[in-house]
């Protein structure tokens, strides 16, 4: 009989046991870090969080929410609680947009890198979130030049000191966009400048957000745009000297008045451009195999074609 009440007490403390840890499992894969700013506005900080929510639309719900409420140090602020309104977000395909009103666009361009930077930092730990885009009313935002920012994920930023803050770094690229008659490509340069706190991003996806974004203002009218704007970049990579794009659908739904050649070698061209790109390989949601236009295969390797090119200032 004692045997048995001994062996009753420990199967009670095992199960206990086992109950504790699987709630101690539960309860840390709802810790989050919330991204604050510092008082100075020169760096960002962490405060852990745990969530309520279950589903992927009320965490994301509620960490924007967290992102909006005034943290308990005083030395701190969330990145959302500015003169600016979030206006929506959606979420397709990993990638979650974020909607804001004009207002976004006057704060100080150091202030709004430190903005984006904890607000990818801290959404982009939702399972199902690998990239997160800003837009204003509607259209993609733009840097200080007037370029297309485009999708970002969290090792985008990196810690900087304040001195490191302030500084910017540049970057010339060329980009190959359409002529008027959609028939060929313009060759543009573009040169490039942002804050050093934003630039661990590699130069081919870079690259690629551009010709996805468009010919910038200094030669609109001379050179058209020639790939879907709503075109999301799945990744990016490069070995041995091929670049491999995985887009999402929405590259194969074309809605300009170009021909395939010049919207696939628009993206083909530029990318070639770099010192480490020979090939492109382009994918849809990882699958190369699958028509451009029902008339062009994307299961080739394309190499750069200049053929359809001509020049403008």
């Amino acid at each position: 009989m004692g045997k048995r009440i001994w062996l009753i007490f420990l199967l009670l403390w095992l199960f206990a046991a086992v109950s504790c840890g699987s709630e101690e499992q539960t309860d840390k894969s709802k810790v989050y870090n919330i991204y604050v700013i510092n008082k100075e506005e020169t760096k960002i900080s962490s405060v852990e969080y745990t969530v309520n929510g279950i589903s992927q639309e009320e965490i994301i719900e509620e960490l924007l929410s967290q992102l909006m409420t005034k943290p308990e140090k005083m030395e701190y602020r969330t990145p959302l609680a500015g003169n600016f309104e979030l206006l929506g977000y959606s979420l397709d395909g990993g990638q979650l947009v974020l909607n804001f009103d004009e207002q976004y666009r006057a704060q100080p361009s150091t202030t709004e890198v430190l903005v984006r930077a904890a607000v990818v930092r801290t959404l982009s730990q939702i399972k199902g979130v690998d990239y997160v885009s800003f837009q204003i009313r509607s259209n993609p935002l733009l840097d200080n030049t007037g370029n297309v920012i485009g999708s970002m994920s969290a090792d985008m930023f990196i810690d900087n000191t304040e001195s490191e803050m302030n500084s910017m770094e540049r970057v010339k690229i060329r980009l190959y966009f359409a002529n008027e008659e959609g028939d060929g490509l313009i060759e543009t340069n573009r040169t490039l400048e942002y804050s050093s706190y934003s630039t661990n991003i590699s130069m081919e996806r870079l690259v690629v957000e551009q010709v996805i974004g468009g010919p910038s203002e200094q030669v609109k009218g001379k050179a058209f745009p020639t790939l879907n704007p709503e075109t999301k970049i799945v990744g990016v990579t490069v070995k041995d000297g091929t670049c491999y794009v995985n887009l999402n659908e929405a590259f194969l739904a074309q809605i300009y008045n170009v021909t395939s050649d010049v919207a696939i070698y628009s993206l083909v061209n530029s990318l070639v451009e770099l010192p480490n790109v020979n090939r492109v390989q382009i994918a849809v949601n990882g699958d190369s195999n699958v028509m451009f236009r029902e008339n062009t295969s994307l299961s080739v390797t394309y190499e750069r074609n200049l053929n359809l090119v001509t020049t403008v200032d």
